[in-house]
Order: structure tokens, then sequence, then C-alpha cells
């Protein structure tokens, strides 16, 4: 199967006028260089959130995105 990268489905939530946690997530990690562009890991993106992503207030963030994704891709 031929996943799409999670930061790639998360690029199609970037709305930079918008309040939503998600969306201000996906901003956010259009700036950081250093993000796992290519990984359609939860444990690898997660533990790269946890360790290196200063923007994400909170990892229930990432957990909704990564719902959303994964229901994207079935």
């Amino acid at each position: 199967m031929n996943q799409e990268s999670f930061y790639r489905y998360l690029m199609t939530q970037r709305n930079p006028n918008s309040a939503d946690e998600i969306e201000q997530f996906a901003n956010n990690a259009f700036l950081d260089s250093a993000f796992p562009k290519q990984s359609t890991d939860f444990e690898e993106i997660s533990q790269y959130l946890e360790e290196s992503a200063d923007y994400l207030p909170s990892m229930t963030i990432f957990d909704a995105a990564w719902r959303r994704y994964l229901d994207a891709m079935n």
C-alpha cells in the first residue's frame, strides 16, 4: 500500500487565518524544517513532537490529527 505521509496529509489542513488547533499545528509543522516529512509511523512522529516541537501545546492535538489522517487514508 502506498500510503501518503502524515506530513503530506497535515499540509492539506493548513489555514493561516484559523484558530482551529489542528490547522495551527499544520501551519507550525510547515515551518518546522526538521519534521519527519516522509513518516507514516505514529511512534516516530509522536516521539519527534514530544522531544522537539515546542509549537504543539498538547499531544491531544496530534492524536486528533492522527485520527483524521487514518480516516482519510481508509
